[in-house]
């Protein structure tokens, strides 16, 4: 999968979860994703615990993760519910 594959799973929603950056169609955040790794949770661990994630959600959080650390920034698409 490509990295513009994978950061296409991350979305942006002002009135969802403070507008904080989550796995698109979920109220998870990235960050929360991220912790959990930096903390030794295993990725089938998280998956166990959030059952309609998927592998590729947890390597666009990781993604997403590497790429803002870089400094690169990128658009993400906002979603606006009605």
């Amino acid at each position: 999968m490509s990295k513009e594959e994978l950061l296409a799973r991350i979305s942006i929603n002002p009135n969802v979860c403070f507008g904080k950056p989550c796995i698109r169609g979920t109220r998870i955040w990235v960050s929360l994703i991220l912790d959990f790794i930096a903390t030794g949770t295993s990725q089938e661990e998280i998956l166990q615990q959030y059952p309609h994630l998927t592998e590729d959600d947890i390597r666009a959080c990781l993604l997403y993760g590497s790429e803002t650390a870089r400094g690169r920034y990128f658009d993400v698409p906002v979603e606006v519910t009605g």
